[in-house]
């Protein structure tokens, strides 16, 4: 059976947690690799401004040098909302020898009761809350715990640090750095 991580989100843009989070959970449990997955419209969040090609090429420059990440295309390769359940239920009818780990953060962990179709998917995927040690995973459901270094950055620091024309170095890959200019994303000079 192969383990595959699965690290979704609308990465606008990827940064250093998205790999560090994918790094740490890729040893702790000592994965075959990690899929990151960009979202097409995730159902919690406004759509994102940056088009989905362009988010998917700064994916997949964020992490073209590490050899046991890939990204996995197949929510951007549907229509309508994002719903984790969908694209699980694809994934294992196409992956049928492998246990999936779907990756979320220690903030996420608390509105798995609200996700859609929660049980079922439950019974699908093991979830990994990845927590640092000022958070407590308290779930009813099944949730493996994989404690990494604090590192304090977001999607929404990044865009607003290339709005305001403030450096971004070392918060994201710097060939991330060179999409980000080159599609003048987020107000980039």
């Amino acid at each position: 059976m192969k383990r595959i991580g699965l690290l979704g989100g609308t990465f606008d843009p990827p940064h250093l947690g998205h790999l560090l989070i994918a790094e740490e959970v890729y040893h702790a449990l000592q994965l075959d690799e990690v899929w990151f997955i960009p979202s097409n419209l995730p159902p919690h969040k406004r759509h994102s401004g940056t088009n989905a090609s362009v988010r998917l090429e700064m994916v997949e420059s964020a992490i073209e040098d590490n050899p046991h990440f890939r990204v996995e295309p197949i929510e951007l390769e549907r229509e309508g909302k994002s719903y984790t359940i969908d694209t699980i239920r694809l994934l294992r009818e196409r992956e049928p020898d492998t246990d999936f780990y779907f990756i979320i953060g220690a903030d996420m962990v608390e509105y798995l009761p609200k996700w859609h179709q929660i049980q079922e998917l439950a019974d699908m995927v093991h979830f990994v809350g990845v927590k640092r040690s000022d958070y407590r995973l308290d779930t009813v459901y099944p949730v493996m715990e994989v404690e990494i270094p604090g590192i304090d950055v977001s999607s929404t620091l990044i865009r607003d640090r290339t709005s305001s024309n403030h450096s971004v170095k070392y918060l994201v890959p710097d060939k991330v750095i060179n999409k980000i200019k080159e599609h003048r994303l987020y107000g980039a000079q």
